[in-house]
């Protein structure tokens, strides 16, 4: 843990006290980040989750108007390391480059032959994941992306699609080699291109983040 603590500080992605290095898609938009020490579900409604603390911890709270968080820092090819920890039914999700979806929600307990593009670790309206490796909520669970962005050419004409070269969850391979043709969704405006930000979704359900790494 400390070495990704380490790696975020270098990098500029999430210093673990502030939202420095990220701006939200809707400044108009209600409160929806707060940085907190620890995290669990709520006794009381296991679709909530309760934070303590100040320190460590992205937790996407309770909003009626809530909005995503994008980084300032833009990427092209890239590797992405994520923690998160969700509440029951919660659904959330990672845009590479702003456009290109990584499905994380609660998918706990589905069948692997019932999975669909939506799951946990789906891309979505493209490709369901291989197997379910989701955890049950209130536990912390790791994804691992490599990514290829898509390739222009001097006349800005797009030569090659994006591509999810694997997408690993829990330590299980959840996706390999799928080209994506195009954003898959909610994405941020402006079209395709080589380079683009880190976006978490925070628009849908309550989930928390941690260790965000980016290479």
């Amino acid at each position: 843990m400390k070495l990704f603590v380490w790696l975020l500080a270098v990098l500029g992605l999430f210093n673990g006290k502030d939202l420095s290095g990220w701006k939200l898609r809707d400044e108009k938009a209600d409160p929806t980040w707060k940085i907190v020490s620890s995290v669990k579900v709520d006794p009381a409604n296991p679709k909530k989750l309760i934070g303590e603390g100040s320190e460590g911890i992205l937790l996407r709270i309770p909003a009626e108007k809530a909005t995503d968080l994008i980084s300032e820092k833009q990427f092209g090819d890239c590797e992405v390391h994520v923690e998160f920890f969700l509440a029951k039914d919660s659904n959330s999700g990672v845009f590479l480059m702003g456009k290109y979806e990584v499905q994380i929600t609660d998918s706990f307990g589905i069948p692997d032959n019932k999975l669909q593009a939506g799951e946990c670790g789906g891309i979505p309206w493209l490709k369901a994941p291989l197997t379910n490796a989701c955890k049950k909520p209130g536990e912390w669970q790791t994804m691992d992306i490599v990514f290829r962005a898509p390739m222009f050419n001097a006349a800005a004409k797009k030569m090659a699609n994006a591509k999810f070269v694997s997408i690993t969850l829990n330590g299980k391979k959840v996706q390999e080699n799928v080209e994506v043709p195009e954003p898959t969704g909610s994405e941020l405006d402006g079209g395709e291109w080589a380079s683009g930000p880190l976006m978490i979704q925070g628009n849908e359900g309550v989930v928390a983040f941690r260790n965000i790494v980016v290479k």
